[in-house]
């Protein structure tokens, strides 16, 4: 019997399981529970969204109560095998000279319920254990876990606030199949403590909570398993023991062919039958992956990562189980590339309902909207507009009404850009060549889904900030540029005020997750996002500027693994493990990201290289069974914290926007050209720097100096009277604005108002009738410079 309570309150302070997952998995079905695998056993399990990890994980021990024990997840490398590529219903066998246990696991499509079935071979005297730790609620604090019976049948189950989880398991006669059971505290009263101070299960605790707490069972040689969760223990268990009473082998069948024909009705754009067959089998693993990643009460959000990176240090479960604009974007034009139009028009309608009313997306939020950090990065108000002009090339906008949300994306994107208060890496405000790239050409696609006026306006920022990019982020002269014997290069971030170059990249750049911040001057420091240029239609791959940074990129950048090549983000990064091994914990040191090689494979296939080999070396870098890591460890092995050069890092894995990238990549090279590079954007620039006829001046983008001949364009987000002079305020005068695009303000200044000025000082009223305190100046030029800035 079952004594009251166990001992050992409140528990060992929680953590999650490593990142490195063996799998991801959900149903096809309307069953909202995803799963994953590390180690050989089941890891978190995510309900009733996909965002919030309900268990730590369900293990095994095996044992013969006589001494020998063995956790099957220390044992050596286990085999997981698929019924195909692609479809996420493994058999893992764990061998050991005494035993082979065989674990199948399939989710029911309709209960929130996941299978189990197992089977023990060898030693007779052997049986097996299930250890199973709740974090209901997303949190190893405050759980409550019971061993006890649920209408006459033994059940584990537990309980922390409005969710509820139950264990139940059965034999092949559908007779109870749990046995001894008890409740206990992680690290003070589990199974596994019971183990290694007895040898055997002797303890039976009734109730353990609240704390760090887990559940545990004897269970027979053959058994099948329903881990169930809901809005209560009791409703979990109705749930577990329901599935229980279906065959498990017809459901595994079921489930099997269907993922079969998901992948069938998908295999349309990113497959092609020059792909060998390794590329095309994680191809498949690739498009599992993402749809693994969708949720089903929010349909059309998907989450960073379904792991927690280093998530073995801690119990917070970080920003991997957010939604991402920028994340959300890559992974739906991927599933895009995949044939995938329905789940992309449903990442569009999600995305209309979380915009906000200025026009931006959050950072991040949780799949409801509800914000988690608070930072503003550009690129993510942009990438929604390209998912827009991605769908509607591809005649696969079924009708969604798309005019307004454009409309509010681009005007923000005016009134605050070309600098990013953050770059796509969280890092630093300035003008960012990724991102920059990514605003110009939404500004360029969105504008074929404006009124005429709205359009002009849009293009003609978009030409602007197009032919201003060198003046604002190429160095030149420098330290770097004479020891990689190249003549210029975009550096990684530009100050935010766009100031004179050189001498404004001069300045420090903080690095916020190195130690010490060695806060680099900004021409010190260069990363792979100029390559977005290249790959949006801005610039060609054989520009001079272009192959200059590559050559400098390649240099400080690439490391060279024996599973291929791998970049890291930039210069001098923070965020990975530091020297030693040890987890990221605020800073560290940064690794290759398998993400980039494709990035890079994307440059190659547009400079006539073989990008295939970027796949290739995607490929190798991904775990045994197809995932792929955030980062991958890229120097010296360290055996003994399982880092070896090429091979997943503790960060997040799988990463979906890598897996994404994998996607893009294969349907690139079936094209020839950059999947997701915007046609409206290459009909425009054709890779080449324009010559805008207007200059743009915004509260947001000052520039300093005005190119002979052009137009002034000065825009404000109300109403003004301008108060105009030049060269020293000198004939000074007003200029009430005028209603423009956009639900903007103007006051344009023509090239002939302007002849014979050499400077323009101006400052304004509000409509209000305030004055705003601000005094500017725009020198103009003599003649025509284009690197005037």
């Amino acid at each position: 019997m079952n004594t009251l309570d166990a001992p050992g309150a409140p528990g060992i302070a929680p953590t999650w399981c490593s990142s490195d997952k063996d799998l991801v998995g959900t149903a096809i079905g309307p069953a909202r529970l995803w799963y994953t695998l590390g180690h050989g056993i089941v890891n978190e399990v995510y309900h009733p969204r996909v965002d919030i990890p309900q268990v730590r994980d369900l293990g095994f021990i095996v044992a013969d109560d006589a001494g020998f024990w063995v956790e099957v997840k220390r044992l050596p490398a286990c085999e997981m095998h698929l019924p195909a590529p692609g479809v996420p219903l493994p058999i893992i066998i764990h061998r050991h000279t005494r035993f082979t246990l065989t674990l199948r696991i399939c989710p029911d499509p309709e209960r929130d319920v996941l299978l189990i079935a197992l089977t023990l071979d060898g030693d007779p005297a052997l049986r097996p254990y299930v250890l199973l730790a709740p974090h209901l609620g997303g949190t190893g604090h405050g759980n409550h876990a019971w061993a006890d019976r649920q209408r006459g049948r033994r059940t584990l189950w537990a309980q922390q606030g409005p969710f509820g989880l139950a264990l139940n398991a059965v034999d092949p006669h559908l007779n109870d199949a749990l046995s001894a059971t008890s409740a206990g505290y992680v690290g003070r009263s589990d199974l596994w403590q019971d183990f290694a101070r007895n040898g055997r299960m002797t303890w039976r605790h009734a109730h353990a909570g609240p704390g760090n707490v887990a559940l545990s069972a004897a269970l027979p040689r053959q058994a099948s398993l329903a881990l169930a969760l809901s809005t209560s223990r009791e409703a979990a268990a109705t749930l577990a023991v329901a599935a229980l009473a279906q065959s498990f082998d017809v459901l595994f069948a079921q489930q099997t062919h269907a993922w079969q024909q998901w992948h069938a009705a998908r295999d349309k754009r990113a497959s092609s039958p020059r792909l060998p067959a390794t590329l095309t089998a994680q191809l498949r693993t690739s498009a599992m992956v993402l749809k693994c990643h969708r949720d089903k009460t929010f349909t059309g959000a998907m989450v960073a990562s379904l792991s927690v990176p280093w998530g073995n240090t801690g119990d917070e479960r970080g920003g991997y189980h957010l939604v991402w604009p920028r994340d959300l974007v890559e992974s739906a034009t991927a599933l895009l590339a995949l044939g995938g139009d329905d789940e992309a028009r449903n990442v569009l309608r999600y995305l209309i309902a979380t915009q906000n009313g200025d026009g931006h997306w959050l950072q991040n939020q949780w799949l409801g909207g509800k914000p988690y950090w608070q930072g503003l990065q550009l690129d993510e108000t942009a990438f929604p507009v390209l998912l827009v002009a991605a769908l509607a090339e591809r005649d696969a906008l079924a009708g969604i009404p798309v005019t307004a949300m454009v409309r509010r994306a681009l005007r923000f994107l005016v009134c605050h850009g070309p600098a990013s208060p953050q770059d796509r890496w969280e890092e630093d405000a300035g003008i960012n060549t990724f991102t920059l790239a990514v605003c110009i050409a939404a500004l360029v696609a969105g504008a074929a889904f404006l009124p005429a006026a709205d359009a002009t306006l849009a293009l003609q920022v978009a030409d602007y900030w197009n032919a201003r990019i060198e003046d604002w982020t190429l160095a030149f002269g420098t330290r770097l540029a004479r020891q990689q014997r190249v003549a210029a290069y975009y550096v990684r971030e530009a100050p935010a005020d766009g100031g004179d170059p050189p001498s404004a990249l001069d300045r420090a750049l903080p690095i916020r997750n190195r130690a010490g911040n060695p806060a680099l001057p900004a021409d010190e420091q260069v990363a792979l996002d100029f390559l977005q240029l290249v790959r949006l239609g801005l610039r060609t791959a054989s520009d001079p500027r272009v192959r200059d940074t590559v050559t400098l990129a390649d240099a400080l950048l690439r490391s060279e693994t024996p599973r291929g090549p791998v970049w890291h983000r930039y210069t001098d990064d923070g965020y990975g493990e530091h020297a030693d091994g040890t987890a990221f914990d605020g800073v560290g040191i940064g690794r290759g990201w398998p993400l980039l090689a494709g990035e890079r494979g994307h440059y190659a296939l547009s400079a006539g290289d073989d990008a295939e080999t970027y796949l290739h070396a995607m490929l190798r870098m991904a775990s045994d069974s197809g995932m792929l890591p955030e980062q991958v460890w890229d120097t010296t092995p360290l055996p003994d914290r399982g880092l070896f050069p090429g091979r997943p890092s503790g960060s997040a894995m799988p990463l979906a926007w890598a897996h994404g990238e994998f996607v893009k990549l294969a349907a690139s090279l079936t094209l020839g050209r950059p999947f997701d590079r915007p046609s409206a954007v290459w009909a425009r620039y054709h890779g080449e720097r324009p010559q805008p006829t207007h200059w743009i001046w915004t509260r947001a983008s000052a520039p300093r100096t005005l190119a002979a001949g052009r137009h002034l364009q000065l825009l404000f987000d109300n109403p003004v009277t301008l108060h105009l002079g030049h060269d020293g305020w000198q004939d000074v005068h007003e200029i009430a604005s005028h209603a423009a695009a956009l639900d903007l303000h103007a006051v344009t200044l023509s090239p002939q108002e302007l002849r014979a000025i050499r400077r323009i000082d101006f400052t304004w009223r509000e409509h209000t009738g305030q004055w705003v305190g601000e005094d500017h100046a725009i020198e103009i030029a003599t003649a025509d410079d284009a690197s005037a800035g």
